[in-house]
């Protein structure tokens, strides 16, 4: 079943069967070794679990909601001393009435509500019956005594915070299982649709620990698709019915990817990053609570701040690559991740697309052009990769005289050969060479197009002007013509060359960039992929399925051009993650930009004064309540006041002062540039989150090593 682009006849894989040339990367022969299956019980209760509306960034998997305000509680010594005071009081009240110190005052309520008949040896109730009285109504009294102590001495919060209520709430409750109608393990959804012999099967192999989290993800997207109209509900069925929990697949045939490092919760969509730190500065109802990140956290996009080893690639990176991948193989999401050969970003069978770019084992190349046959459009995306960091970053500054150059050139070219230069032959034409540039002129005219003839005459004149940027755009394409590439950017028809127009198909792409001895072609390549990824997610056909581009190491990428791609993904159900060392790697006028573009951002532990003063302004302010302390001397004017003072000074050492305590309502940064600069612990980050719908959760200091 073709369900909700989980299939496509354009699949990919890591390791494909060689083929002749395509547009898309091949379709394996054969579906991958499956892990071995979860033990039914285990994922019976991850499917029952409760997952609460919560805050945004809030772990929802078994998630207990807190009080948005922090209760006024009662230190824990303080509040065993006074019950133990309370007792004590009390046993000397009761002591005191039992052995007639206070009189017999308190047996007076009990001789007015009883007759005198009833007292005595010889009464009505007779001795026992008289024993009785006198011992139910002492016990009335030690209980009222007890319970005026026991209010006092607040003995219901000593029990629960430190009696069985507390030590049932660390252990966790097991839960019954819910009713039929309501357990999403017998899928009540199929079955109000009437779909009952499907969701038997699915209930049957879950029960039986034939289905994943990945399955329940991916066929409940299958029936999203069902739901919308785009496929029929006999097709589903029919998938259903002969495949099972492996009903329809990603194209890969993968039901799970080799290796899981982090925690994922595939029914909310969230990977959990860390813990919420039980700090003063969280507000309480995060505090101590997981961390999880989402397509509708990641549609904002994210930029993450840190020096090496902070913990950027390892505790952010890696997950969130780990978390779409998981999602791509659901049908939920298409993601393409970029970093350094050997970053540590995942294994090689995790993804459908390895390219690896300056390594001659590679299977992969990478369209130069991003898959378009639109000369306009392949020069606007070349014109940024090449330039994009060299235009002025302010408003009107861009790449547009490059584009033009570019657009001069790869139109004719492409109205003669049927393709788009390949790298030295595009820096030939830069370089204005005679021979090139002569069969070019050549070549248009036989076939007589005028309208190209003149642009490449406007080429040839603009050649000899001193603000000509022909020869800053052949510098920078020298950079890529280089022997190392020799095997890559082919447009001959020779490779298998990756395009980012794949996007609109749950792929898995990773793109390994070689900044070793070639750092300046990496950055070039990294806003290269940038480019296409804006410009793709722009005119997918179906943008229910979230795409995202995970940029480990954002030095030299962010652009004007850049920063107003990324402002446009949020609309496009996509979005970006970037991480930077400092963000002195950014232009001082484009800091801003980009801070206000990304919707989530991160400073990590060992952030300089100087990247913590742009995250303290863009966090912005907040009124709190400020409590001024001032301690005054007291002066005695009697004697035997001063005697007294004189008393408590030989013992404390210090003089007798009075505490004036003043409150007043005070606005202050949330995170100072100091505190994040000084105050954020090693393998910590302060992170704040907005969510595609525009709900915000404030700075939190974060925990992301548990």
């Amino acid at each position: 079943m073709d369900s909700d682009g989980t299939r496509d006849v354009r699949g990919t894989h890591a390791n494909p069967v060689p083929r002749a040339r395509s547009d898309m990367p091949p379709m394996p022969s054969q579906a991958p070794g499956r892990p071995p299956l979860p033990d039914s019980s285990a994922f019976l209760t991850w499917l029952r679990t409760p997952r609460p509306e919560t805050l945004p960034g809030v772990w929802r998997f078994g998630h207990r909601p807190r009080p948005e305000a922090e209760p006024a509680l009662i230190p824990g010594r303080q509040l065993i001393s006074g019950a133990l005071i309370a007792f004590l009081v009390g046993w000397l009240v009761w002591s005191l009435l039992q052995n007639g110190y206070v009189g017999e005052w308190w047996w007076v309520p009990l001789l007015l509500i009883t007759p005198d008949s009833w007292r005595g040896p010889d009464g009505a109730l007779g001795r026992t019956g008289t024993a009785l009285l006198y011992t139910g109504y002492k016990v009335l009294i030690a209980l009222i005594i007890m319970v005026v102590v026991g209010k006092l001495g607040r003995w219901g919060e000593v029990w629960r915070r430190f009696g069985p209520p507390a030590w049932r709430g660390a252990v966790p409750a097991h839960e019954p299982p819910p009713a039929p109608e309501q357990d999403p393990a017998e899928w009540p959804q199929l079955r109000a649709a009437g779909a009952v012999d499907a969701a038997e099967r699915l209930a049957a192999e879950a029960g039986a620990g034939q289905m994943r989290d990945v399955d329940h993800a991916r066929i409940a997207r299958a029936w999203q698709g069902v739901r919308s109209g785009r496929f029929g509900l006999a097709t589903f069925t029919g998938a259903v019915l002969q495949d099972g929990a492996a009903a329809c697949l990603h194209p890969s045939g993968e039901r799970d990817l080799p290796t899981r490092l982090a925690r994922h919760d595939l029914l909310t969509g969230q990977v959990r990053l860390g813990t919420t730190a039980d700090d003063a500065r969280n507000p309480y109802a995060y505090r101590g609570t997981g961390l999880g990140l989402g397509p509708e956290l990641l549609g904002t996009s994210l930029l993450a701040v840190g020096p090496a080893g902070s913990g950027k690639t390892g505790t952010v990176i890696r997950p969130l690559a780990e978390s779409l991948c998981l999602h791509a193989l659901a049908g939920r999401a298409a993601v393409v991740v970029v970093g350094a050969a050997g970053a540590g970003l995942g294994p090689a069978d995790a993804y459908d697309v390895v390219v690896q770019i300056g390594n001659p084992e590679s299977v992969y190349d990478l369209d130069l052009y991003g898959g378009t046959s639109d000369p306009d459009e392949a020069a606007a995306v070349l014109a940024e990769a090449l330039v994009g960091d060299l235009a002025e970053p302010h408003q009107g500054g861009d790449t547009r005289r490059s584009t033009t150059v570019l657009a001069q050139l790869l139109g004719p070219f492409r109205s003669v050969h049927g393709r788009f230069p390949s790298v030295p032959e595009l820096r030939q034409l830069l370089d204005g060479a005679p021979g090139p540039m002569a069969a070019l002129r050549k070549g248009l005219e036989d076939s007589r197009q005028e309208s190209l003839l003149r642009e490449l005459d406007a080429r040839e004149r603009q050649m000899g002007n001193a603000g000509d940027v022909g020869g800053i755009l052949a510098d920078r394409v020298a950079l890529l013509d280089r022997p190392a590439f020799a095997g890559f950017f082919d447009t001959s028809g020779q490779s298998r060359p990756f395009s980012l127009k794949a996007l609109d198909h749950p792929v898995r792409v990773r793109i390994d960039l070689p900044q070793r001895g070639h750092a300046d072609a990496s950055r070039m390549l990294a806003r290269l992929v940038l480019a296409q990824f804006t410009a793709s997610v722009a005119v997918r056909e179906d943008r229910s399925l979230f795409a995202c581009l995970i940029i480990d190491d954002a030095t030299g990428v962010v652009t004007p051009e850049a920063v107003r791609g990324v402002q446009r993904l949020r609309s496009g159900n996509a979005g970006v993650v970037l991480t930077l060392r400092t963000l002195d790697d950014v232009p001082r006028p484009l800091r801003g930009p980009l801070l206000g573009a990304t919707g989530c951002r991160m400073a990590l532990s060992g952030l300089t004064p100087w990247d913590g003063q742009d995250f303290a302004e863009v966090w912005g302010k907040e009124w709190i309540e400020a409590r001024d302390v001032t301690d005054r001397q007291i002066i005695a004017e009697t004697p035997a006041g001063k005697v007294l003072h004189a008393v408590r000074r030989v013992i404390t050492g210090k003089a007798p002062t009075a505490r004036a305590v003043t409150v007043r309502q005070v606005e202050r940064e949330r995170w100072s540039a100091s505190e994040l600069a000084h105050g954020v612990p090693p393998g910590h980050a302060v992170l704040s989150l907005t969510t595609v719908k525009g709900e915000h959760a404030p700075p939190l200091l974060v925990d992301l090593r548990v």
